[in-house]
């Protein structure tokens, strides 16, 4: 095989965007071990330029005519691209909320960055990944990036708790997930690329055998895990209380964005045959999920626990969109994460801007903060609405485009369900805002009575104040002039050839499987 034609099949161009991330990865590495801890003030800057470096460098793939790469190990579709996109920007703004905090804990700031660009890194490749080998690396580089970065605070207790549970439970889906590759890769007659796989069980005619359903409830558990679906859904709350915060705004964004890209390409691409199966388990986590995130945190005291909560009801919601199995499910997946990333965010930018000032993250604790900090309030509360579908927020649109596609697709159960607990979910959201807004001065608590004077001009809150100012503007606009984002989800998902319909995406795994054997 001569030098052009392997570089033609490698087409090794479509990881640009990961290329870019990693430069930065290594140059802010470099940096720090020349410069040292002086470099701690602009390091976070020239991580965030890498990081919308990438970002640029996908908007230029998109539509890209020949999107495999890595002799089809890797897909650089227009539906990778979108959640490439969401996980390498919720790691900008997780940069962004990052500066203050962790140089107020003691810790390294370079290291720190790094880890998180290690865990964007496997987060873009398992959005793209086509192949089980590079999709069990990039799922480690994840995980493993994210078990760090979970216990980085080595002096709190509650972080080193949190990152062993984290590792325990993160290590068993890890080897139920590969168990599960396994088995397929048995099945498929010792094929690795998903269209070989497909098409290697649907000529050993091994559709409704047992190895199959037991391959995919164990892939289904690996997902659950990643997007922090009940029942695997244990780790979240005590990670969410213990770990550095802007750790677990990340986790909530970037790393459930790129479960949900892995489920999207691993289903319709390997499980075709059995997507009844698939839809009634996802069915039954997307009840478990809506039910339990909903009702339990009406009964939590700290911000963070609230929020864990939160998320995982999120993903009950988002999970409708992937029942429904149809463009406008996808495409409805697609946008809510996209305004999830900017309400999410903005959420977790508040509370860790509160923890600096007072140290606690308390609910109760809030109580008449408007009197004390107006632009803090009006945006907490913002994020907190749109996270409970209150209109003309983006968490609205987002919501009702879920609800419709799968009302659409005949889920009338579900929808329903969803907005009851849509319902629920408001009222713990209020009462958060109740507190800030609605308390007279005499009921304003302690901590808030001894609340600093603002100010902005300390070290590594000027970037602190652009993520919020930023995800603020963001979410409350994004409903309003959604038109954009709504054509962005819609295009990514009928310009990808594995988001046909069965009949059409069995045919394509046939052809990808023959031209793979070719090479």
């Amino acid at each position: 095989m001569d030098f052009a034609n392997l570089a033609s099949q490698l087409n090794a161009g479509t990881i640009l965007p990961e290329g870019i991330v990693i430069i930065t990865l290594l140059g802010v590495l470099i940096v720090d071990l020349i410069v040292g801890r002086a470099s701690s003030r602009w390091i976070g800057y020239l991580a965030i330029t890498g990081l919308l470096g990438s970002v640029v460098a996908l908007y230029f793939q998109w539509d890209n005519s020949n999107p495999i790469s890595f002799i089809g190990a890797f897909n650089a579709d227009d539906l990778s691209i979108v959640f490439r996109g969401i996980v390498a920007l919720s790691a900008v703004v997780t940069i962004l909320m990052s500066i203050r905090y962790i140089e107020q804990t003691g810790t390294a700031l370079a290291e720190f960055i790094a880890i998180l660009l290690c865990a964007t890194l496997g987060g873009m490749f398992v959005c793209g990944a086509n192949d089980l080998v590079m999709i069990f690396i990039s799922l480690e580089a994840l995980s493993i990036s994210s078990y760090l970065l979970t216990g980085y605070t080595k002096r709190d207790p509650r972080s080193n708790e949190a990152a062993l549970k984290y590792l325990l439970i993160g290590a068993a889906s890890t080897a139920v997930f590969l168990y599960g590759a396994s088995l397929l890769y048995g099945l498929s007659g010792g094929e690795t690329q998903l269209q070989a796989i497909a098409h290697g069980m649907s000529v050993a005619n091994v559709g409704q055998s047992l190895g199959l359903v037991i391959a995919l409830v164990f892939a289904i558990a690996g997902i659950g895990f990643k997007i922090s679906a009940a029942p695997f859904h244990q780790w979240t709350p005590d990670v969410y209380e213990g770990a550095p915060t802007p750790v677990i705004a990340f986790l909530s964004v970037g790393s459930k964005a790129a479960g949900f890209g892995l489920a999207i390409r691993l289903l319709t691409s390997v499980f075709p045959l059995v997507t009844a199966e698939w839809k009634f388990v996802f069915t039954a986590l997307a009840i478990l999920s809506m039910v339990l995130g909903n009702v339990v945190a009406l009964a939590q005291t700290s911000m963070k626990r609230m929020l864990a909560y939160s998320s995982i009801a999120q993903a009950g919601f988002v999970m409708i969109g992937l029942i429904a199995g149809t463009d406008a499910g996808y495409s409805s997946m697609i946008f809510y994460l996209l305004v999830y990333l900017f309400m999410n965010l903005c959420g977790f930018t508040c509370i860790i801007l509160f923890s600096l000032r007072t140290g606690t993250d308390q609910i109760v604790e809030y109580s008449g903060l408007y009197q004390k900090d107006p632009l803090l309030t009006l945006a907490l509360s913002i994020s907190l609405l749109s996270l409970g579908g209150i209109p003309p927020l983006a968490g609205f649109f987002g919501k009702i485009y879920l609800f419709w596609a799968g009302w659409q697709a005949g889920l009338y159960g579900l929808v329903l369900l969803g907005l009851v607990t849509s319902v629920v979910s408001i009222y713990y959201y209020i009462r958060v805002v109740k507190m800030m807004v609605v308390k007279e001065p005499q009921e304003m608590s302690e901590v808030v009575k001894n609340y600093p004077e603002i100010s902005w001009n300390l070290p590594g809150l000027r970037p602190l104040q652009v993520g919020l100012i930023t995800t603020l503007i963001a979410t409350s606009i994004a409903g309003i002039l959604s038109n954009p984002l709504f054509t962005l989800a819609n295009n990514s998902v009928t310009h990808t050839a594995i988001l046909q319909p069965p009949s059409v995406a069995l045919q394509n795994a046939k052809i990808s499987a023959e031209l793979y054997e070719q090479q």
